[in-house]
């Protein structure tokens, strides 16, 4: 009901994991108008930052590095998840602060350790590009406001999705993977992984806790704020350690991995994770196959 990707067989829809669809239902001005403010720096305080940079489309919608350089050199403490296929998280960030793309659109403009800026001074300086103004106002008659910013970008975001050969499999086509790729799969399965990272982007659907099977925190040293995810937002006791789970999507490019970005390597994240959240020490053979 929640998960299924319409327009597949049954015994597709009722997997636990879902093939992306082939297309989204945009509105192609609002996508050509939010690329273009995705791109623009004009969003930043002194124009150097802008959605592409910590979301870069060349780098798994990532940046690739452990934390995001905000205006000034700043940087946050939490690794920034990837941009593409974000439509299909439930809710969004670590935490789940944000409850839709535009939501979400809207907090690194105003965050004062990323773009450091409002949407008061980025229609100061964009209202002075006549073209870019011009373009705007065709697609948004009412003009420069904060909830047609955010509306457009999340339209361009909305398009970032990236089918793989993965999808065609999921769909029925055996020859899609290889034959390391499938025992990889019926691991994944094996294992449970499917539980948490499931659905069409394999994960983003869930919060859970960071060390269900093993102590992350005690082994790992230490503990901040970044760490209690869900609970930063609700207050709620039981949120402690809970984290949004990321996406396997892309996950090659996503480097470093984990939420404190400790992890330089996926088959030192396939371990951890096998480690702390199954409870079970995996073989070197088995850490290549998932």
């Amino acid at each position: 009901k929640h998960h299924a990707t319409p327009d597949n067989a049954k015994e597709v829809m009722q997997a636990a994991l879902q093939p992306l669809p082939d297309t989204m239902d945009v509105d192609p001005a609002k996508v050509a108008l939010g690329d273009k403010l995705f791109h623009d720096t004009r969003l930043s305080k002194d124009n150097t930052i802008s959605c592409a940079s910590c979301h870069a489309l060349d780098k798994g919608g990532t940046d690739q590095l452990p934390f995001s350089v905000g205006v000034g050199g700043k940087t946050g403490d939490i690794n920034a998840p990837t941009v593409f296929n974000s439509a299909f998280q439930f809710i969004h960030f670590w935490d789940g602060r944000a409850a839709d793309l535009e939501e979400q659109a809207d907090g690194p403009v105003n965050n004062p350790i990323e773009m450091a800026s409002n949407w008061e001074e980025a229609t100061a300086k964009l209202s002075q590009d006549g073209a870019f103004t011009q373009e705007f106002l065709a697609v948004y008659p009412d003009g420069y406001k904060k909830e047609n910013f955010v509306d457009a970008i999340a339209e361009f975001e909305r398009t970032l999705i990236t089918p793989a050969p993965f999808d065609a499999f999921l769909k029925g086509d055996q020859a899609a993977l290889d034959e390391q790729q499938k025992k990889g799969y019926e691991l994944f399965n094996s294992l449970g992984c499917y539980t948490c990272h499931t659905g069409v982007i394999l994960g983003g659907k869930s919060f859970e806790l960071m060390g269900l099977r093993g102590d992350y925190f005690g082994d790992r040293g230490d503990v901040i704020k970044r760490d209690y995810g869900r609970f930063n937002f609700t207050n709620d006791e039981y949120d402690r350690f809970r984290l949004k789970v990321p996406t396997l999507r892309n996950i090659a490019q996503t480097f470093p991995y984990l939420h404190d970005s400790t992890v330089k390597t996926l088959e030192e994240a396939v371990d951890i994770m096998a480690k702390y959240q199954t409870g079970k020490t995996i073989t070197k053979e088995e850490n290549q196959l998932l």
